[in-house]
């Protein structure tokens, strides 16, 4: 069984207890950036649209609310599905939940990407993260913190560019094809994110870490939010999306406990 898996089990035998523990709140992150009208979708993407249908008192008297909204799948925190770059990889409500459940490790290029917008996380910071921590463990949901979610409302600063309908001309951090391998083949990782509009760097024209880590069933985490408030190991994270029947990502409820 693989470690994600005995981390929902033992989720699961908490909340099944008679007197389950108090969640301290001061451990919670939320992940998460609100669906909203200036939510950064990907340039291509349509954008978030939120319709009141009713708010208000009805004739009985009481308060009735009730909205309608569409948006694509990839937008916002974010799950992007296998599906999205392999043919035969799990769609968005393939995935087993346990994928969803696992520890936190935190690969720090902040301040590469500073120095380098379209900076890609090579194999080396993947193991010098391990030197000092020790081997990614199995079913590790690995985040790549670049320090980009300090531009997060500033749609040119965080794409790198705002024409609308072209994403040719981006630029920010993402992940190597070589460190994109490494995870796929040489760990047994569940998942990938990133605190930026893609785990591939803005200038990729072939989404080469999409496709490698799509092919093993890897899943990625994108526009993650508050990176900067999580240690480098220790956290657990929980990722929920949307289960969306044969979709290619979806709308995503990421939170860390903290250790």
């Amino acid at each position: 069984m693989r470690r994600s898996g005995f981390c929902l089990l033992g989720l699961v035998a908490i909340l099944a207890c008679g007197n389950p523990p108090t969640i301290d709140d001061s451990k919670l992150v939320d992940l998460t950036y609100p669906l909203g009208e200036d939510t950064i979708f990907w340039p291509t993407s349509r954008p978030f649209r939120f319709e009141s249908r009713s708010a208000g008192k009805v004739e009985a008297g009481y308060w009735y609310a009730a909205n309608v909204f569409t948006t694509a799948e990839h937008g916002g925190t974010h799950l992007d599905a296998p599906f999205h770059f392999a043919e035969h990889g799990w769609k968005a409500d393939d995935i087993p939940v346990s994928r969803f459940i696992g520890p936190a490790c935190v690969i720090d290029v902040a301040e590469e990407a500073t120095a380098d917008a379209d900076y890609r996380v090579t194999v080396g910071d993947i193991e010098a993260w391990e030197s000092e921590h020790g081997r990614l463990p199995e079913g590790a949901i690995v985040l790549v913190r670049t320090g980009w979610g300090r531009y997060w409302g500033d749609r040119r600063t965080y794409l790198g560019d705002d024409t609308p309908g072209n994403d040719k001309n981006l630029h920010f951090p993402g992940l190597s094809a070589e460190a994109a391998r490494m995870l796929a083949r040489d760990r047994t990782v569940d998942a990938v994110g990133i605190d930026t509009a893609s785990i591939d760097a803005g200038p990729s024209a072939d989404f080469i870490a999409h496709q490698i880590l799509f092919e093993a069933n890897v899943l990625a985490f994108e526009n993650l939010a508050n990176l900067d408030m999580l240690p480098e190991s220790g956290a657990t994270i929980i990722a929920l999306p949307s289960r969306i029947e044969g979709g290619s990502g979806g709308p995503l409820r990421a939170v860390a406990l903290l250790p």
